[in-house]
């Protein structure tokens, strides 16, 4: 087997056991993205001397005992949203270009301390707003399995990088579904944990009450591994919670009998792609035969995820977005005549057409007049959809749903209608209303040979049985194709 084909946990067992270098491993990445990220675009930054400091380092660690976990020495990618020290942070937007933090989000910071070296920042929707990572103002992501079709998004260089073997795992982020819904347009697993259990330290806000970091890996088991290195309670994080059950590779059984597993009918009506639903059927039947029980029932208030989800979402974005004004740090335009035109230039200048979109649509719900009927109403029925998921979990052990309407669209085609794009996060903006956690796992190829993602959904707190269901999947599904059909080579 070749290194770039490896898994993060098979390298991180390889370079423990002296078959495989840290700096093998890492040239290897990068050779993949010399030949690829020109075509692909995962990538934002890349720096190669802080690339081989970093290895030295960990290098020395390892033999010195500082480095012992399953991951130490695995090169790995983060989005662009999430603060690397020394390293530009941009959100993939213009009014952030120049932005260099001086300090590490804690979630990076903790798998720098399980040995695991950042390859450099990818690509994403700018401020995580969108679903097809093409609205970065640095140029789109494309998707490895096809080139002419979008990765998804806002993820979607994370998970493009991925799903490319560029790097053998990812940290994204997921605040509607921005995990899970480019890990199935790209065939990787992707996971959004519990809201509170990893740490939003040094995550730049999109909407902090949904924003949730994640990892991305090419199986169920380097999800499981990442999780556990990134995972913890953080003082710096007022959201954070803290967890004793964090062991999450604890629970990688192949083991389906007996599981409860409910499928919202509504889920499976007018609106989902019909190769979409063969393959989460087949899914199903699959489940089923290792000893699943599987019922469908109504879950409820579906209709009205999208609206709330914008709603709130966008409300929370307009508040923080406004401290990116051209006064402390960022892109500040060039010519002004007083403090309010300066402002005013910065931010139509410094924001992409989409971000300015949700700002205003927050600013308008959350304005005199408006607030009640619009921001406070989608408040109320933020608790009613997670009191309907609390209900459903009284009955079942986890939900299985399609994590996006449809495998990956043409590069274009959503952005010509955001309304459309908007309506492909319907699988997964619950999840993060309700604060659950969920992953996708893929599942099947459409008529076109492009990926589905089929989303494990649990209660609160309960990631290790959404991933004691994915791996058992994983194992019965068998071998899942690589992305080397009609994308990249």
């Amino acid at each position: 087997m070749e290194i770039r084909e490896m898994t993060a946990l098979t390298l991180g067992c390889a370079i423990k056991s002296r078959q495989v270098g840290v700096r093998e491993a890492v040239k290897a990445c990068l050779d993949e993205i010399e030949k690829k990220d020109s075509t692909l675009h995962a990538f934002l930054e890349i720096d190669e001397k802080k690339i081989y400091d970093r290895v030295k380092e960990v290098e020395n660690g390892i033999k010195a005992g500082k480095y012992t976990g399953p991951l130490a020495g695995v090169p790995i990618a983060v989005k662009d949203n999430i603060c690397t020290r020394n390293r530009k942070t941009t959100c993939a937007s213009r009014i952030l270009e120049n932005f260099i933090p001086p300090y590490d989000a804690e979630a990076v910071r903790r798998i720098e301390s399980a040995g695991m070296i950042v390859m450099g920042k990818t690509n994403m929707d700018e401020f995580a707003m969108g679903s097809t990572s093409e609205t970065s103002a640095y140029g789109i992501t494309r998707n490895p399995w096809d080139t002419e079709k979008v990765p998804g998004g806002s993820s979607g260089g994370s998970c493009a990088a991925v799903a490319a073997d560029e790097v053998f795992a990812a940290l994204g982020s997921d605040t509607g579904g921005s995990i899970r819904q480019p890990a199935s347009y790209c065939g990787v697993v992707g996971m959004k944990p519990t809201y509170g259990t990893v740490s939003r330290y040094g995550l730049i806000a999109y909407a902090s009450s949904l924003d949730q970091i994640g990892p991305v890996g090419k199986d169920v088991s380097d999800c499981a591994a990442l999780l556990e290195a990134s995972a913890g309670y953080d003082a710096k994080d007022s959201t954070s919670v803290l967890r004793k059950d964090l062991q999450f590779t604890r629970y990688l059984r192949q083991d389906l009998h007996g599981v409860k597993i409910g499928i919202p009918k509504e889920y499976l009506s007018e609106g989902l792609d019909e190769d979409v639903k063969k393959s989460l059927a087949d899914a199903v039947q699959l489940m089923t035969k290792n000893g699943a029980v599987v019922e469908f029932f109504t879950l409820g208030l579906v209709d009205y995820v999208i609206p709330a989800y914008y709603i709130i979402a966008s409300a929370e974005a307009s508040s923080n977005l406004a401290r990116f004004d051209g006064v402390k740090y960022g892109y500040r335009a060039e010519e002004f005549e007083g403090l309010h035109d300066m402002y005013k230039k910065t931010r139509a200048e410094g924001f992409g057409e989409e971000v300015r979109r949700r700002i205003l649509l927050g600013s308008f719900v959350l304005s005199s007049g408006y607030y009640d009927a619009y921001y406070l109403k989608a408040l109320k029925v933020k608790a009613m959809i997670k009191k309907a998921f609390d209900d459903a979990f009284l009955k079942y052990d986890m939900l299985i749903a399609p994590a996006a309407p449809s495998t990956a669209p043409a590069v274009g085609s959503s952005l010509a209608d955001p309304l459309k794009m908007y309506l492909s996060d319907v699988y997964t903006a619950g999840v993060n209303l309700a604060g659950l956690p969920a992953i996708s796992v893929p599942c099947g190829l459409d008529s076109s040979g492009m990926p589905v993602g089929l989303q494990f959904i649990g209660d609160c707190f309960q990631e290790k049985k959404i991933i004691q269901a994915a791996y058992a999947y994983e194992k019965i599904r068998g071998e899942f194709p690589k992305a080397y059909g009609k994308g990249v080579k």
